[in-house]
């Protein structure tokens, strides 16, 4: 059976909110994240014709945005840390409140192997075989990123490791 390559339009419809929401947990910034998944969206049109015949052309766009991605946050990581010892108060947060905030300053705090792991496993859906491959490590490994990522965050956010909140 001979299906048509997906067209950029479907792909982009597709895909595009749920990549930036992965990135804005990867980030904890809604512009930043919408910035890079629409860079690699520019990226991928002139090069449509190629990249609409893989297996899974949104994977090409995902693996371009969070290679932007990584890339952007050690160059801001620098500076965030400079500024971080500048501040005297403790700023204004703007737009989501309440847990996700919460989360997304948490997930900040991991290393980044940890956050990218937890990022795309609990809101890429990807599997521990697929993130292993996507990092060139062992499964194993992935595995332990997540349970340490898991327990850091218990503690940053109150929780047991199952997510149940102690007050």
């Amino acid at each position: 059976m001979h299906h048509d390559p997906p067209t950029f339009d479907e792909v982009y419809a597709a895909h595009y909110a749920r990549l930036t929401v992965q990135l804005y947990a990867y980030f904890g910034d809604r512009q930043e994240a919408q910035d890079v998944v629409q860079e690699a969206f520019c990226r991928a049109l002139p090069r449509w014709s190629t990249i609409s015949r893989y297996d899974d052309p949104a994977a090409w766009v995902r693996r371009t945005a969070w290679n932007l991605a990584v890339s952007r946050w050690r160059r801001a990581r620098t500076a965030l840390n400079f500024l971080r010892k500048q501040r005297t108060e403790e700023p204004r947060l703007e737009g989501p409140t309440g847990e996700w905030t919460a989360v997304v300053a948490a997930l900040a705090e991991l290393p980044a192997t940890q956050r990218r792991a937890m990022v795309l496993h609990y809101l890429g859906d990807l599997t521990i075989a697929e993130i292993a491959e996507r990092e060139g490590v062992a499964q194993g490994t992935v595995k332990s990123w997540l349970h340490r990522a898991r327990g850091t965050l218990a503690v940053l956010l109150g929780t047991d490791a199952e997510g149940v909140t102690h007050v």
